[in-house]
């Protein structure tokens, strides 16, 4: 199952991924996000399980398993750059903000800011096609600042 996901992901001209697809590459490039800063904590795990709660309506039970299985697309996937573009052709524009958020949610969870973290969220919002500045804006509202 993975595989087949990987390369579609990873192919030169990804087509539009179905719904199921879609919320799983999303929820692992959140898992590769937390990950980035070299740590995977547990404020960094329940907050990617409310958001897919949240976002796909899933019990919690359902968001977990979720978040475990894109744990595992994560580990497997090579290619942030491919693996964003795809998410890019699943997700509307318009809704690509509420993607950002996410992100930068995930990265705040666990109190700290990483130099490593930051990179990561700038190359991945350019890929899906939003300014720095519509990034740190969703990055303030997260924040409530």
């Amino acid at each position: 199952m993975f595989a087949d996901l990987l390369s579609r992901l990873t192919a030169p001209s990804p087509r539009q991924l179905p719904d199921a697809d879609a919320r799983l590459a999303l929820t692992a490039l959140l898992v590769r996000v937390a990950r980035s800063d070299g740590t995977y904590d547990a404020s960094e795990r329940d907050r990617i399980g409310r958001i897919a709660a949240e976002r796909y309506a899933l019990t919690p039970e359902a968001a977990a398993d979720l978040r475990t299985r894109a744990e595992t697309l994560e580990a497997q996937a090579p290619d942030t750059v491919r693996f964003t573009r795809a998410i890019k052709d699943a997700v509307p524009l318009e809704q690509r903000i509420g993607v950002i958020e996410a992100l930068w949610s995930v990265v705040l969870a666990d109190g700290q800011r990483d130099s490593g973290e930051d990179a990561l969220l700038r190359l991945v919002a350019s890929l899906l096609g939003l300014t720095d500045q519509e990034s740190n804006a969703a990055r303030l509202r997260v924040a409530g600042d």
